[in-house]
């Protein structure tokens, strides 16, 4: 299904490419976004959606000193963020907190808790503990994976562990599994690496060429009953972008128990497909955006989850096509998505231009 945007939007100054759900304010549906200026100081936005819905609001706007890559929310403190920045060559990271605002629109300066020094190599993004209050981060740079320990009340950061993913792979960015929170995965240009914390080993591989986003689902995918034994077998889905050697794109699902090949696929975008976001409550509603000015809503098949347990609200539409909509009345591409966790049936998108737009899907959960 084709069609333009119905939502609310709101135009950052200059352009941009990351945007995050803000979890832990559990009152508003909020996001936080960054800009990418060469020339002019940088912001953050703390942007929240009004309560009838109807306008997207800046609660706060804040200086920030370098061009910002990578931006995510601290999931057990609405005020805390980190950012992933660059100057001219040399790439940064640092966890920030947001002032008290006091009902002012242009606040104090961000206030500085920790910087992930460290890094001798690009580095890509940070990823917080998937949930709830807990001290340890993950950094990934080019070449290495950093795992940290972090006192927001002494301000400091302490590498506890870190890791070489080898010369001959570079690293492009990652996600913490949120059913197994000692596993990530690590994406590069030749493979999607799972990696153990415990032991900062690599346990096994995807082998795909040119692999640009990955997530995975926050529900269970598989409730497999074995009658005799009384026992539940529980599995995990997770979700790849990949662009192949063509520059084909499209969205792969894969079963992490059975990595030969992909369980099932979606055809992406009509250019390179840029990222991937999980809804963090509905099963197999997945968002892509891409380089081709476009967001894709899909619902991927229940056809590949043999006895699973699906959302009813979704499952009952019956449908052998995968999109659902796909907003396109972008002017630039699409590099930032972000899904509210507090009203999971809102995402927030962001163009190159930096335009926000925030959508309501819930039409399409109740047809």
């Amino acid at each position: 299904m084709q069609g333009g945007s119905t939502g609310i939007g709101y135009g950052l100054k200059y352009q941009a490419r990351c945007i995050s759900d803000v979890k832990a304010d559990t009152d508003h549906t909020s996001f936080l976004t960054g800009t990418l200026s060469l020339k002019e100081e940088n912001e953050v936005h703390l942007l929240r959606l009004s309560d009838g819905g109807t306008e997207l609001i800046c609660e706060g706007l804040f200086s920030h000193p370098n061009e910002i890559w990578d931006l995510a929310s601290c999931p057990f403190d609405q005020r805390i963020f980190s950012t992933v920045f660059c100057s001219g060559e040399t790439y940064g990271a640092a966890v920030w907190q947001i002032p008290e605002l006091y009902g002012q629109l242009s606040s104090p300066q961000l206030e500085s808790i920790a910087s992930l020094d460290g890094h001798t190599s690009k580095l890509r993004c940070v990823l917080w503990w998937p949930t709830g209050r807990h001290d340890k981060l993950v950094s990934i740079d080019e070449h290495n994976l950093f795992l940290w320990s972090l006192d927001t009340s002494k301000k400091t950061a302490q590498v506890q562990s870190q890791e070489s993913a080898g010369m001959r792979h570079y690293l492009t960015g990652g996600a913490w599994d949120p059913h197994d929170f000692q596993m990530v995965s690590l994406t590069c240009d030749s493979s999607v690496q799972l990696w153990d914390l415990r032991t900062m080993k690599k346990t096994d591989s995807i082998d795909r060429a040119h692999v640009r986003n990955v997530d995975y689902d926050m529900k269970k995918r598989y409730m497999l009953v074995s009658m005799i034994n009384d026992q539940e077998t529980t599995g995990t889905y997770c979700l790849l972008v990949e662009v192949t050697a063509e520059d084909d794109s499209g969205i792969h699902i894969w079963d992490l128990r059975k990595l030969k090949s992909p369980v099932a696929d979606l055809p992406g975008h009509s250019h390179w497909t840029w990222t991937v976001k999980c809804n963090p409550t509905y099963e197999d509603l997945i968002l892509s955006a891409g380089t081709d000015s476009a967001v894709n809503l899909w619902l991927a098949s229940p056809s590949i989850h043999d006895h699973s347990v699906q959302d009813s609200s979704l499952t009952s539409q019956n449908r052998t096509e995968p999109l659902l909509n796909s907003y396109n009345d972008y002017e630039d591409s699409v590099y930032g998505l972000a899904w509210s966790s507090r009203e999971p049936w809102i995402f927030a998108s962001l163009s190159y231009d930096g335009r926000v737009v925030v959508e309501s899907i819930k039409h399409h959960l109740t047809r």
